[in-house]
């Protein structure tokens, strides 16, 4: 079951989950989920981690750097292994600036993870 969370700025929404994945396979899979939920999204960013040299994110569109790896460093804030992190964005028609998008996309995913709860991730830790 994944944890949500929301963060928005200057009329963008972004929609945030977190959720225990097993592999790479699986985080495709949601991914591609995620994807075909929120088609009418402007962008679909993500991280994940799989142990401490499996890791990937996506900017889907975002500048370089702005979403994906934001989204990562909330995850590693946090010493989590076994995790996806999807954040979707819908546009409010003000651009943020690279340092905008970082702060929002980092915010939704630490959103996301605050609302897991205390000891949700228990079986998620490095």
């Amino acid at each position: 079951m994944a944890a949500e969370g929301i963060y928005k700025d200057r009329g963008s929404k972004f929609l945030a989950f977190a959720e225990p994945i097993a592999d790479e396979e699986e985080a495709k899979t949601r991914i591609a989920w995620y994807k075909k939920k929120y088609h009418d999204a402007r962008h679909v960013c993500y991280a994940y981690r799989l142990g401490p040299n499996l890791w990937r994110t996506k900017d889907d569109g975002e500048p370089h750097g702005t979403a994906g790896a934001p989204i990562l460093r909330s995850i590693d804030a946090r010493g989590l292994d076994n995790i996806l992190v999807v954040v979707v964005r819908y546009f409010g028609g003000t651009l943020l600036g690279t340092g905008g998008l970082m702060v929002a996309y980092r915010e939704a995913a630490k959103a996301a993870l605050d609302n897991w709860g205390i000891g949700g991730f228990e079986n998620l830790m490095i």
